[in-house]
């Protein structure tokens, strides 16, 4: 029996942190952190990190955090126990762990924008006029007529077989990430279900039914909520979720969320500034772990994968540049926990990558001025999301500079030789070199020796002499090339 629903109400704003870039240009100066002893809310560090999946996903900013929302409105009318409200907080908070595996794929196979690509998909169901509708509207974009007709009739030939594939990447990825990331199996298996439907017609397994964990069929009718209440209203959300009761949707669930949905104060609640606050003064958010260098080493190291997934040609990049800043940092004297912390920021440093078009990281040529100015923003992406996090804010300082120069010529602020710390100097260093010396969409990878005289033309302008310097002394007494960087240990 589904309980009588009664209206929202929030707690008061929360002036938690939020992203706070520098009015004058001019970032504080880096002091490491001592991790250990600080504990830290699970709410607050994965609440941030799913800012970081809303971008890959084309969805306005707080998507995941609207879903679990959704989803706890759920938990309490199914009077869920307090192991399962846990457990589908994190499957609805994590659900898009995966999400950045297929976007160049999706970029590769349908010729179009990966981000907007993923946003207006999620208003397609299984009608066959309105999924041939969305792919001729988002297929072969730019292209001219003859070639944009041969990508879709490819696309067509082949589409079950191709969303099984992106599906089963997506899926498959973000599982083993949230186990990464130390979550139950009970957690990565509502994430790696989260595309199945009820009559069996989903990816990638194609199970069926109760077959489908609670958790993705939750999670799935929350995601589909969220988006057609955003652009649509509630009224909309509602209507959509029983069209598809039966075929996409457990039968039994859909009377459960229409009538959360249809609860008065559901949108108001639904699009408030006080949302936030209130997902994560959950008791499973409010769960308060402490932290150490490890954990933190797991979280930094997931989270990579999340990023490096995003491009073909960034494979492996964030690992490579952390094995490069710890290299410097060795060569350098730097401690053991001055290197960890340095490491985590080589592996967090592209996250706002994650908000950049696959169209744009992937392009074979230049660049266009206005391709230019998307790119350019993607430090302050990965700076909005880290800058969230108590632990990770002083991080965030070094990761928005990466592309900085001493000259004052780089970006986001155009910070100059005054402004830069020797943790930001080190970290634009070994990002340079690993870009110099793995492929890229435009270039092959460059011989060390021209990487090295290439770096060496820049040395007072865009890098800082001597920790280029320590580069080359630390390669020097390293094996060559070293494409298999390793996660940080203190056994480097």
């Amino acid at each position: 029996m589904v309980a009588t629903p009664t209206p929202y109400s929030l707690p008061g704003p929360d002036p938690g942190p939020g992203f706070a870039a520098a009015s004058t240009g001019v970032l504080h100066d880096v002091t490491y952190p001592r991790v250990g002893g600080q504990t830290i809310q699970l709410g607050e560090l994965l609440g941030a990190l799913s800012h970081a999946l809303d971008l890959t996903e084309g969805q306005p900013r707080g998507h995941c955090v609207r879903c679990c929302w959704i989803g706890m409105q759920v938990a309490d009318y199914l009077h869920l126990s307090r192991q399962d409200r846990s457990d589908l907080y994190f499957t609805l908070l994590l659900k898009d762990l995966g999400c950045s595996s297929n976007a160049a794929r999706i970029s590769t196979l349908y010729r179009t924008d990966d981000l907007s690509f993923k946003r207006n998909f999620k208003f397609v169901d299984d009608t066959t006029w309105k999924k041939l509708d969305f792919l001729l509207q988002h297929t072969g974009q730019g292209d001219s007529g003859f070639k944009r007709l041969k990508t879709v009739t490819g696309v067509i030939a082949r589409s079950d077989s191709i969303a099984t594939e992106l599906i089963q990447t997506r899926c498959d990825r973000g599982a083993k990430i949230a186990q990464l990331m130390r979550f139950s199996e009970r957690i990565a298996g509502g994430i790696a279900a989260l595309d199945e439907h009820w009559n069996g017609g989903g990816h990638p397994a194609g199970i069926s039914r109760k077959d489908i964990p609670l958790f993705s069929r939750i999670a799935l009718m929350a995601q589909v909520t969220d988006v057609f209440a955003l652009q649509y209203g509630s009224g909309a959300a509602a209507d959509e979720l029983e069209s598809r009761a039966g075929s996409w949707f457990d039968p039994e669930l859909v009377p459960v969320f229409t009538r959360v949905v249809r609860t008065p104060g559901f949108y108001d609640t639904l699009t408030s500034d006080r949302l936030e606050t209130s997902v994560f003064s959950d008791p499973a958010a409010r769960a308060t772990l402490r932290v150490d260098d490890t954990y933190m080493d797991d979280i930094s190291y997931a989270f990579s994968k999340v990023i490096d997934a995003k491009s073909p040609f960034t494979y492996g990049h964030s690992e490579r540049v952390a094995h490069y800043t710890d290299m410097i940092c060795e060569t350098l004297g730097f401690e053991l926990p001055h290197r960890r912390w340095m490491v985590r920021a080589g592996l967090l440093h592209d996250l706002g990558k994650l908000g950049v078009s696959n169209a744009i990281l992937d392009k074979p040529g230049r660049l266009s001025d206005q391709e230019m100015k998307q790119m350019k923003l993607h430090p302050e992406f990965g700076y909005e999301v880290l800058r969230r996090i108590s632990v990770f804010q002083d991080i965030a300082d070094v990761v928005v500079a990466h592309h900085e120069r001493l000259d004052g010529k780089g970006y986001p602020y155009g910070l100059g030789a005054a402004d830069l710390t020797v943790e930001m100097r080190i970290l634009t260093v070994a990002d340079i070199f690993d870009a110099m010396t793995a492929d890229r969409p435009y270039r092959s990878a460059l011989p060390l020796e021209k990487a090295f005289a290439t770096m060496d033309e820049m040395q007072g302008t865009a890098i800082d002499p001597e920790i280029h310097r320590a580069l080359k002394e630390a390669i020097a007494a390293s094996p060559w090339p070293a494409r298999e960087a390793r996660p940080f240990s203190p056994n480097y």
